[in-house]
């Protein structure tokens, strides 16, 4: 079956795991960069994860995307992002940023400029991408539809404490996250945001 003929409304919780969490985890593999889209929560989580990994020595660069601010400050998540990086070590000549974006198909295409300048495109031959567990399948199938065919990827999945695998479906809130984040995944690939691709070559590319 296809993501574009499932119906959100029906799928099972057992589903709904299998939809966005059933992907294969980190591979270890290095690459040339570590993307971090922003959220609310981004700083908290996923900077130090980057962090880590980049300490790690799994890629020189990290790239910080996102335009939107969530406080009174009206600082650009990807601005606070790299304040976090510097404040844990992190060598500003080894932070890219991308400010613009307010939603994730806006943080791969904003993001491609970026790339490109600070690294050549035609360089990159793979990404590690870092954000929460249950987002990493509607940024990774953004990326395979608008970065260049030839970057590969490594998904560097993080949790926050509410919408784990095995604990979403215990809240409201980490319920209200992965249902409203199904129907984001499946009603973009009907509308032709985010390529077509049947549920098992999606598993076979991401489990």
């Amino acid at each position: 079956m296809k993501i574009s003929q499932l119906d959100p409304a029906t799928l099972t919780d057992e589903q709904l795991t299998k939809l966005l969490y059933g992907y294969k985890k980190d591979d270890g593999k290095s690459g040339d960069c570590i993307f971090v889209p922003g959220s609310s929560k981004a700083v908290e989580y996923r900077v130090p994860k980057a962090v880590d990994l980049y300490k790690q020595g799994r890629a020189r660069k990290l790239l910080f995307s996102g335009g939107v601010s969530w406080d009174e400050t009206k600082t650009p998540e990807a601005v606070l992002m790299k304040a976090k990086a510097l404040s844990l070590g992190i060598a500003a000549k080894d932070i890219l940023v991308e400010d613009r974006s307010l939603h994730t198909k806006e943080n791969v295409l904003a993001s491609l400029l970026v790339l490109d300048r600070a690294i050549d495109l035609h360089r990159i031959k793979r990404l590690l991408l870092v954000t929460a567990s249950y987002h990493m399948p509607r940024v990774y199938l953004m990326m395979r539809t608008y970065m260049p065919s030839w970057i590969e990827y490594s998904l560097c999945p993080v949790d926050d404490k509410t919408t784990t695998a095995e604990n979403w479906h215990l809240s409201p809130f980490g319920r209200k996250r992965v249902e409203t984040e199904a129907r984001k995944l499946i009603s973009y690939v009907q509308q032709g945001i985010i390529q077509e691709f049947p549920l098992i070559s999606l598993n076979q590319q991401l489990i």
